[in-house]
This record gives C-alpha cells, structure tokens and sequence, in this order.
C-alpha cells in the first residue's frame, strides 16, 4: 500500500473529529473533557505490574510485534519476574490494522495484497489472517498467535481513526458505502482486540501509564 502523503495526514486529522462511531470530545477552554471512551479506559486500567512495555505497530513488519510482545513478557519470566508482574501492550495502527481483523475479511477484499503482508506458508499475499488460529509450526515461535497472546495477557488494541481512513479510501476505489465497509470492519475484529479512538492516542496513554516504549513496525 502506498505511503500516505501530506493531505492524507492532515484528512485523518480531520476524520478524528468528525468521522467514525467515537465520537469527538467537546471541551470548553480550561474546562475539562465533557465525554471519555469507556472501553478505551478500561483497557487502559488493564496496564499493570512493575515492567510495562508499549510496542507501536504501524506496519505488520512479518508479525515482528507479536513475536516482540511474546518475548519481553517470556524473557522476564525467565529471569525470574514473577507471574503478573510483567506487562505487553501492543498498538495496530495504519497499515498493521489487518492483523485486528479474522480471515474472511483479508479473503474478501484482499488485504494481504493491499497492505503487503505475506503469508508464512505459501509466501504470497495473504489471504487469510496468518497469526491467528494457525496451524501448528506455521509461526516462528509458539505462542504468538493473536489468541494465544490475548490469553497470556497481552494487551491488545486496533486503530479506529485508521480503521475509518483505509475503509473510506478503499469505498471509493470499490464503488461502495464506506460507512458499511466501515462496519464490516469493525465487525471482523478478532475478540479480545479493542478498538481504540486513535492509535497514537493510546500510545500516549500507555506511556503515560508507565510503559516503556518499542518501535515494532
């Protein structure tokens, strides 16, 4: 997919505060935000332990951040931190989001070819999502299927702004209602996976909530 340019950037700007199904935060000068995204806070209350560590994931990067979300929390388990002391955040945005989504979407409208992302096994565009529900050895290291990283506790979360933008951008290039191919999309996401207002945003927010942070895509 191609890099977006300048007035991309500063479109999705503006989708974030007038497009999608989170709605945009009205604030009066000095005064405090009047509305806050409750799942976004409860994801991010789920931020615990003493070794926390953000992964931004802008690109899908070979599955690099699964693999890197996996590792951090195996590594301090093998140097003897204990059980729930150890925290991965993980951030899908712009053109890592597929990864979010189940495979009959990447099927239908080719995301493996739209965002480069290949399949391990027969190394050509994937058709399917290839880190969740894969057969065995089909990763480079057990355990960092989606699911099995939302199961060891990995916090998982998916760009909506980015969401938003791709789907309007692909609407058009497809001939059809951007805000139905939005649903479809939204619908798509894996379970366990949240939907956060902007990717950056939670990055933000994570760090602020004590996690280091790692560069994954």
């Amino acid at each position: 997919m191609e890099s977006l340019n300048r007035r991309e950037l500063f479109g999705i700007a503006a989708l974030g505060a007038s497009v999608g199904s989170f709605t945009a935060i009205e604030t009066n000068a000095g005064a405090e935000p009047l509305q806050i995204d409750p799942q976004f806070e409860a994801w991010l209350s789920k931020i615990k332990g003493s070794h926390r560590q953000v992964f931004d994931a802008p690109k899908a990067n070979d599955g690099m951040p699964f693999a890197w979300s996996l590792v951090f929390m195996m590594m301090n388990e093998k140097i003897g931190v204990k059980n729930g002391d150890t925290q991965s955040v993980l951030v899908l945005r712009h053109d890592a989001i597929p990864l979010a989504m189940q495979s009959p979407l990447w099927a239908k409208y080719k995301l493996g070819e739209r965002f480069e992302i290949k399949d391990h096994v027969t190394k050509e565009a994937a058709t399917r999502n290839p880190f969740y529900k894969p057969k065995q050895g089909e990763l480079p290291l057990p355990g960092m299927s989606v699911e099995d990283l939302l199961k060891a506790g990995v916090l998982i979360g998916v760009c909506d702004l980015a969401i938003t933008f791709n789907t309007m951008r692909m609407a058009k290039d497809l001939g059809v209602d951007a805000g139905k191919l939005k649903q479809e999309f939204v619908d798509a996401i894996i379970p366990g996976i949240v939907r956060v207002p902007a990717g950056i945003l939670a990055i933000n927010r994570a760090q602020e909530r004590k996690c280091t942070y790692c560069f994954a895509g």
